[in-house]
């Protein structure tokens, strides 16, 4: 069965549940790091061609920019999160 076609609130408690499942075996830091890693480092990947698509920046600062990136994210992040829950609040 294919979960396309279900409705978005299935959808998002059925991944939810494979994620629970997932992690449940996954009992230390470095387990979960070790599992993540393959993740974290395309993800630094892709920040690193975004702070320097030339390839022109030394090391350390390309690691400025890419932290300055990943800050930004993460700030992007928490700003729509709070705007959800506004909208939740005011729509009550």
């Amino acid at each position: 069965m294919s979960t396309a076609s279900l409705p978005p609130a299935h959808r998002s408690l059925i991944a939810s549940r494979a994620a629970l499942t997932r992690w449940a075996g996954v009992n230390s830091p470095e387990a979960r790091r070790a599992a993540t890693a393959p993740a974290t480092a395309g993800r630094r990947r892709k920040w690193e061609i975004r702070a320097d698509p030339d390839g022109v920046l030394s090391p350390d600062e390309l690691d400025a920019a890419v932290e300055r990136l990943r800050l930004a994210h993460y700030r992007l992040m928490g700003l729509r999160s709070a705007q959800s829950r506004s909208k939740r609040t005011d729509a009550s």
